[in-house]
């Protein structure tokens, strides 16, 4: 085990997965990388033009896709800022959007930003939508094997084990991509999301891109209609159901696969390289598809021999016309630090720092947002 912070972070709130942060980050984040975190955490953080001169708390809710960044992220800024507080709950991309549309929260989190209909049905008014977060997913398993394992899967593999088409390790399919494997003959069990899910989401975008059938019978969204095997509550519940069940196979965000060390396939990508989610190849995705909005957004079974193909963004809901001036400038300005400053501490655990010209759409996309005079609030 290694080593454990010994207080929870100030200015962190999270009750909904019934754990405190500590516990999350040796969960999520794992031993090989905790000591990476830790050596940022001890690193100064700059104080944002514009910092809160009165007490704010903010709160937010959503993907739990976001949820280690944020975890770190938010403590660092709270740390140099002390007057501003976060609580973020990691209910899903689902509820994270209905705690927003509702006016429940200041800010939410998906992975698959609102539809015109859902914003214009937000309580709050016009919304803007500010890309946070770069990663990737990666299809988990449990062999119950003795030692780690890496398995070569391809995405209509991948889909028809999800479709129930393939049902057994040592099916065929499994076994021609994985001769040197000496793979079980057991059921294989699948692990799916229960909520409505940003990371369903992007999973599912890019099974449809890739595979006519799953395009047809089950499709593209944060919730589905699935063919075969057992929900589990947000990422976190994935990975444990993943890891406490054998021969079971599930997709979580990268991040997840460290805490219970589990193995992860590598995914054959378009130019036919079996890929892996390192930062380099998530980069490779993302730098396929430089121009990015909140209506095309999908960067799923890109191009390019390095290119891992299930990657994604984050986005973070903010209402465009702020009703008190402190709280809403403690809040874009807490955004706009963690879409530059904050992109340090996405690397030791998992994701990818925001392509320089995503940061300056998130950064044009704050300067929308106004206080109760009608001003733009972010200096």
């Amino acid at each position: 085990m290694g080593p454990r912070i010994s207080q929870p972070e100030p200015g962190l709130i999270c009750t909904e997965w019934g754990v405190d942060m500590n516990q999350r980050i040796m969960r999520t984040v794992g031993v090989g990388t905790l000591a990476a975190v830790a050596l940022v955490a001890g690193a100064s953080v700059p104080i944002g033009a514009g910092a809160s001169t009165a007490p704010v708390a903010l709160t937010g809710a959503g993907s739990t896709f976001d949820a280690p960044f944020f975890n770190v992220a938010f403590a660092r800024y709270h740390q140099a800022n002390p007057l501003v507080s976060v609580g973020y709950s990691a209910v899903g991309s689902g509820a994270g959007i209905k705690r927003f549309s509702g006016k429940l929260v200041n800010f939410g989190a998906t992975d698959a930003p609102m539809t015109p209909g859902q914003q214009a049905a937000a309580l709050g008014g016009t919304s803007v939508q500010v890309p946070v977060a770069l990663g990737a997913e990666v299809v988990v398993f449990n062999l119950d094997a003795p030692t780690a394992l890496r398995l070569n899967l391809t995405g209509p593999v991948v889909a028809r084990i999800f479709l129930g088409q393939i049902a057994n390790w040592r099916d065929p399919a499994i076994a021609a991509l994985n001769p040197k494997v000496d793979l079980p003959d057991e059921e294989i069990n699948v692990v799916h999301r229960s909520d409505s899910s940003g990371t369903t989401y992007i999973f599912s975008n890019y099974l449809a891109s890739v595979d006519s059938a799953w395009a047809s019978k089950v499709g593209i969204g944060k919730t589905l209609a699935w063919p075969v095997g057992v929900g589990a509550q947000g990422n976190p519940g994935v990975a444990t159901a993943v890891a406490q069940t054998p021969y079971s196979i599930g997709y979580v965000e990268r991040s997840y696969s460290s805490g219970p060390l589990l193995d992860f396939a590598a995914i054959r990508n378009r130019a036919g390289h079996y890929s892996v989610p390192y930062a380099a190849s998530i980069a490779a995705a993302a730098a396929q598809k430089p121009n990015i909005s909140a209506t095309n957004f999908s960067i799923v079974n890109e191009p390019g021999s390095n290119s891992y193909p299930i990657c994604g963004y984050s986005w973070a809901l903010v209402y465009v016309h702020q009703p008190d001036q402190n709280t809403g400038m403690a809040l874009v300005n807490l955004i706009e630090w963690v879409t530059h400053v904050g992109q340090s501490y996405a690397a030791p655990i998992g994701y990818v720092a925001l392509p320089k010209n995503i940061q300056a759409l998130a950064r044009s996309t704050l300067d929308k947002v106004v206080g109760p005079s009608g001003v733009p609030l972010l200096n």
